[in-house]
């Protein structure tokens, strides 16, 4: 049962509380001064206070209840205080919120209301002690949140597939952790001990992608000055990640081929075989079905990689994850930065728990580590989280209230972008993707206002 601690030296006051928020659902515990509330605090862990300013021995001002709050801030940041204050202490009600107050509330007292911020922050608490657990035990170290059921279905395949060495293919959009999935099963597997060595299949020009698989013999080709291993070998006894295998060339699909099957390799130059024990775990956002059918992909390469398949859900996908994840980078990246307190305002959660996140969570993280930076408040508000005229767009578009016009500027910058982020910002790749050229597509980016970050 979560907790109420009420703050006041009115004994009047407490005994109005007392029996105003009886019923609520949460234990209630009142305290008279400063010390007797922190001794509480420390004690009960309250979800929320209520806590006003004008404690003794100051009762006629403010510092010992601004100093309580920020005691109690320290002990425990995740509990919501909302303080009380008189018409005559705006200002300092102002000042208790900047220092990380949940809310504030002036008197006189009305049961209803109060009694529906002190729920609303019961809730928003509860949901951030819920994250906080997901990340620190139900999961173990594989730092994956979420409670829907694609998530618990990739949770069960984890613990499965890791007893074992058999290769796993991981599918799913960009940004919705696929890496992260990959290292889960590596640290629950017997290779955990060992190195997990990770390559990006796309990121790399194919002229050098088979050199950073394999390695080289020195003097294998112009500049190989000595023989260096490659991924693979880096990789043995441990775990060896493909990310975006779906992108790899044809000729290295059959070199890879041929390491699956005999698990030995040959650096580029060289001419002995060398064998290597290491797990493979690939990666993909492309529909590898229809890749095999337009014969970018082997079919026999598609069978040895996917022995077991995970399938990660989008963003959205995931119902309430979102709210979760969101509230989980904002502790995260708030004790990385030393902005703790920030919580979001119900425009913001509405505004994340609407958006459709078409960089699923990778974006989601992006952009709260940039609100918890730049936000210069206590509240995190949707044009800090980077919501703008385009979300409202989509969300008309979606409504079907847009005009052909304006659904059609806002798929072009769509793709523009989409296709940046699948290249990993090379143009060369992105237009291509798209079929046009390349003065064309830095066109369309200076139409859009779109940067190549």
């Amino acid at each position: 049962m979560q907790n109420l601690l009420i703050v006041d030296d009115n004994v009047d006051v407490r005994q109005q509380l007392k029996w105003g928020l009886s019923g609520g659902g949460f234990g209630v515990h009142f305290a008279k001064d400063g010390e007797e509330a922190l001794e509480c605090f420390r004690r009960e862990r309250p979800s929320v206070v209520t806590l006003d300013l004008g404690l003794p021995p100051h009762e006629n001002g403010v510092e010992e209840g601004i100093r309580c709050l920020g005691e109690m801030l320290r002990i425990d940041p995740l509990s919501k205080i909302i303080v009380i204050t008189g018409n005559e202490d705006h200002s300092a009600a102002l000042e208790a919120v900047r220092i990380g107050a949940y809310d504030y509330y002036r008197k006189p007292i009305d049961f209803s209301e109060l009694k529906i911020i002190i729920d609303r922050a019961m809730y928003l608490q509860q949901l951030e002690a819920e994250n906080r657990t997901l990340r620190d035990s139900r999961d173990g170290d594989c730092g994956i949140v979420g409670d829907c059921e694609g998530i618990q279905r990739v949770l069960s395949h984890i613990k499965r597939v890791a007893a074992s060495d058999v290769p796993v293919l991981i599918s799913g959009e960009s940004g919705t952790g696929k890496e992260l999935v990959a290292r889960a099963i590596h640290q629950k597997s017997a290779r955990s001990k060992r190195e997990m060595v990770a390559i990006n299949c796309g990121a790399i020009p194919e002229n050098l992608l088979e050199s950073e698989l394999f390695g080289h013999e020195k003097g294998a080709f112009t500049g190989a000055s000595r023989t260096v291993k490659g991924k693979v070998e880096y990789a043995d006894k441990g775990t060896l990640f493909l990310d975006e295998i779906g992108e790899m060339p044809m000729p290295l699909q059959v070199k890879l081929l041929r390491f699956l099957q005999e698990m030995v390799i040959t650096r580029v130059g060289g001419r002995r075989d060398i064998e290597v024990d290491t797990r493979i775990i690939a990666a993909t956002n492309i529909d590898i079905a229809q890749a095999m059918e337009e014969g970018s992909f082997r079919e026999d390469l598609y069978y040895r990689i996917g022995v077991v398949n995970i399938v990660l859900p989008p963003l959205r996908e995931r119902g309430e994850d979102v709210e979760l994840l969101a509230n989980f980078f904002l502790n995260r990246v708030g004790k990385e930065t030393g902005n703790q307190g920030l919580t979001f305002s119900k425009k913001a959660m509405q505004w994340i728990r609407s958006y459709d996140w078409p960089g699923n969570i990778r974006e989601l993280e992006n952009r709260i580590k940039r609100a918890v930076i730049m936000t210069p408040g206590p509240r995190i508000e949707p044009e800090d989280i980077g919501a703008s005229g385009e979300d409202v767009q989509r969300r008309k578009m979606n409504a079907g209230e847009m005009s052909l016009k304006e659904a059609r500027q806002l798929l072009e910058r769509d793709m523009v972008e989409d296709a940046l982020r699948r290249s990993l910002g090379n143009i060369v790749k992105a237009s291509s993707a798209l079929g046009i050229s390349r003065p064309t597509f830095y066109d369309l980016m200076k139409k859009h206002g779109i940067r190549n970050t």
